[in-house]
C-alpha cells in the first residue's frame, strides 16, 4: 500500500461570478458552471482537459454541459464536508494512476432557491418514518439552529463555557470579512449589518435557538467554486502555484443526533487522526486552520478534535485577537460561513480560500485586501456534514 501524500496538488481555486444575495436569481447548476470556467481560465486549460470530475449527487450533469466522458466521477454527498472528501477520493484515485487533471466543483442557491417559482420541484418533508420525525420533530426540534443548540448547552453545561466565549468568534471572523471584499458582511456599503461587531453585539442579536444568537449562526447565500487537482507528474506545468496534499482522512459518527454518543465531540477526531498520520504531520505543525463555521459551536468544538485546544478550550484561540488579523494562529481568514458566504454546503469555500493563502494569491484586491494574506505554510481545513454528522479533514502545504 502506498501512501498518497503529496502525491496530488490543488492548482487553481476560483468562485461564481457573483456570489452572495444576488439580485437576479441563479440555479446551483448555473453557479457550478461560472466557477468551472473560471478556475479553467485561471488554470490556463480547457474544460476538455478535465478527466476527474466530483459533485455532490450531480457530476453527471457537468460533464454532460461540459462536453466530456470523465475516466473517474465522484458523487458522494454527505452534507458540507462532501468537498474534503471528494479532494481526498481525488487524491487516492491520481495515486492509482486512474487519471492527471480533475475538477470539484460546487454550485448552491441557498438564497436564489426561495425565489424560484413554487411548484414543479421536489416536494420537502422527509420521511415520516425517519427517527429525527417520530422522536425529535415532535418536541420542537426541527431545523439545524435547534439542533447545534443542543451541542452548544451541552458544550457549556460540561466545560462552564459562556456565551461570550463564542461570541469571540464570531467577533473574529468578521474581522476577516472586513479584509475580503466579497463577504457579505463586508462593510455596510455591502450589507447593511455588516462592517464591525463586538461580543455585546452578538449577545445582544436577535435570539435563534437558545443559546444561539442571530450572529452566532451562519448566513444562507448563493455560492459557486471549484478548484483543479493535478497530479504530482503533472502539477508544475501549471501557471498557478501547486498547493501540496500532505493528508486526508473522513468519517461519519452518526446520522440523526439522536445517536450521537458525545454532544462536544464530532467524528473529525477521527478524519483528522488519519489526515495526520498520511501527511507525518500533527496539530503542532499547522499554522493555520479553516473551520467549518455553520455556527460559533461548530468552531469551537471542531477545535478541540482537531487537536489544535484541549477539551473545553476551543474559544481560547480566539481570545485577544490572536485567530484574527494578525493573530499568531490565524482561522477562517475568508470571513467565514457567519459573515462571508455560506450557501448551505460550506465545504467549497474552506478549499478556496485554503487554496488562495497557501498559494499566495489571498490578498489582490478582489478576493483579499491587505492584511488578508497571511504566511502560513501549512494549515489543517475540516468540513461538517450533516448535523455535526460526517466530517472530512485535509491537511495542506505550500510548495516548497
Amino acid at each position: 500500500m502506498s501512501n498518497p501524500s503529496r502525491r496530488a496538488a490543488i492548482v487553481a481555486a476560483a468562485e461564481a461570478d457573483q456570489i452572495g444575495y444576488l439580485e437576479n436569481p441563479k440555479t446551483d447548476f448555473m453557479l457550478g458552471v461560472e466557477a468551472i470556467s473560471n478556475v479553467c481560465k485561471m488554470a490556463g486549460i480547457s474544460p476538455k482537459d478535465i478527466e476527474g470530475i466530483a459533485n455532490p449527487g450531480n457530476a453527471n450533469a457537468y460533464a454532460e454541459y461540459l462536453g466530456i466522458v470523465p475516466k473517474w466521477v465522484d458523487t458522494t454527498a454527505v452534507g458540507g464536508c462532501s468537498y474534503q472528501i471528494h479532494t481526498a477520493h481525488m487524491l487516492a484515485a491520481i495515486n492509482a494512476g486512474m487519471f492527471d487533471i480533475g475538477v470539484v466543483v460546487h454550485g448552491e442557491a441557498g438564497y436564489s432557491r426561495r425565489n424560484y417559482p413554487r411548484g414543479g420541484g421536489p416536494q420537502r418533508g422527509g420521511d415520516p418514518l425517519g427517527p429525527d420525525a417520530q422522536f425529535m420533530t415532535p418536541y420542537g426540534v426541527a431545523g439545524a439552529p435547534s439542533n447545534y443548540s443542543h451541542a452548544m448547552t451541552r458544550h457549556m453545561y460540561q466545560y462552564g463555557t459562556t456565551k461570550e466565549d463564542y461570541a469571540q468568534i464570531a467577533v473574529s471572523t468578521r474581522q476577516w470579512a472586513g479584509l475580503n471584499p466579497r463577504a457579505v458582511m463586508h462593510s455596510k456599503e455591502t450589507h447593511p449589518a455588516g462592517g464591525p461587531i463586538t461580543v455585546d453585539d452578538v449577545l445582544n442579536s436577535r435570539l435563534i435557538s437558545w443559546p444561539l444568537n442571530l450572529l452566532d449562526v451562519c448566513l444562507v447565500t448563493d455560492h459557486g467554486g471549484a478548484v483543479i487537482i493535478a497530479s504530482e507528474r503533472v502539477a508544475k506545468s501549471f501557471p498557478t502555484p501547486p498547493v501540496w496534499i500532505a493528508g486526508a482522512g473522513e468519517a461519519i459518527g452518526h446520522a440523526t443526533m439522536l445517536e450521537m454518543k458525545d454532544f462536544t465531540k464530532t467524528s473529525a477526531a477521527q478524519s483528522s487522526k488519519r489526515a495526520y498520520a498520511m501527511a507525518n504531520m500533527g496539530p503542532e505543525d499547522m499554522e493555520m486552520a479553516m473551520i467549518y463555521d455553520s455556527f460559533t459551536i461548530t468552531v469551537a468544538l471542531t477545535a478541540e478534535v482537531l487537536g489544535l485546544a484541549k477539551p473545553g478550550e476551543g474559544h481560547t484561540l480566539f481570545e485577544n485577537g490572536k485567530a484574527a488579523p494578525g493573530g499568531q494562529f490565524p482561522i477562517n481568514t475568508n470571513g467565514g460561513g457567519l459573515s462571508f458566504n455560506h450557501s448551505g454546503m460550506y465545504g467549497m469555500q474552506l478549499l478556496v480560500e485554503s487554496y488562495r493563502q497557501l498559494s499566495g494569491t489571498a490578498e489582490d484586491g478582489v478576493n483579499g485586501l491587505p492584511g488578508k494574506q497571511t504566511d502560513a505554510k501549512s494549515l489543517v481545513v475540516n468540513g461538517t456534514g450533516g448535523s455535526l454528522s460526517a466530517t472530512g479533514t485535509l491537511v495542506l502545504v505550500a510548495d516548497s
